[in-house]
């Protein structure tokens, strides 16, 4: 990626609504069946994608101006918890839920993706569930196969976040990737149901390869200034 590329990107981050809106996100936290890190990750960013990709956001769909409004702006994504009760109010709001992932210790992760809206004020049944507290255990990589996945997104190793706003960063990797990708890509990632894998590279690695996909943090949170943090590649 060239540095002309890289500053293009970051301007895009400081030009904005007057009210900013974000893209909401939900993943399922729960105390007696946690979910793996990773695979919060990896079904944050499949929910995504599989929502730009539902037909109703789509010219004509019911979701169609919301989003290409959002588009419009710094594309902000915010990612809250939920359980129970408080999760199915959400989710009756209208959303596209991908669950992904488990191990024989750990539950499938799940992740709701709703229309964009402003960040305030947000429907009562958003504004209930928490930004806060998204850390999930980081046990073990991602088990997707390299030749399984159509798209790998890569967490730079010189950053550390927390798993709600690694979620985001990777969600974001997976839709640019999805929006800039060829026709015939999509198509093939389409047809696999979206798979993905998202892995840490070496500091050594990170250093020496550019990808098609740079994503560049505007340092609102949990980073100090414009940072990279995610790169994806197909």
């Amino acid at each position: 990626m060239s540095e002309q590329t890289r500053i293009e990107q970051m301007r895009r981050h400081e030009t904005d609504h007057e009210v900013p809106w974000s893209l909401p996100i939900v993943v399922r936290k729960s105390k007696s069946a946690p979910a793996r890190h990773i695979d919060v990750l990896e079904s944050t960013a499949r929910a995504v994608v599989t929502f730009l990709d539902d037909p109703r956001t789509q010219p004509g769909g019911e979701w169609s101006e919301a989003v290409e409004y959002w588009r419009d702006g710094a594309i902000r994504k915010v990612v809250r918890r939920g359980d129970g009760k408080k999760l199915d109010d959400a989710r009756a709001l209208g959303s596209v839920t991908v669950s992904f992932g488990g191990t024989a210790d750990f539950a499938p992760a799940e992740a709701s993706v709703f229309p964009p809206g402003p960040v305030s004020p947000l429907p009562p049944q958003l504004s209930k569930l928490q930004v806060g507290g998204t850390e999930f255990p980081d046990e073990g990589e991602t088990s997707v196969p390299a030749a399984e996945a159509v798209v790998t997104i890569e967490l730079s190793p010189l950053v550390t976040l927390t798993t709600g706003k690694a979620a985001a960063q990777v969600a974001h990797g997976a839709q640019l990737a999805f929006e800039q990708m060829p026709a015939e890509v999509r198509e093939a990632w389409r047809a696999g149901g979206f798979a993905l894998r998202v892995v840490t590279p070496t500091e050594e690695t990170w250093a020496e390869n550019n990808r098609p996909v740079s994503v560049i943090d505007a340092g609102f949170t949990e980073v100090d200034g414009p940072t990279e943090t995610v790169r994806a590649w197909w």
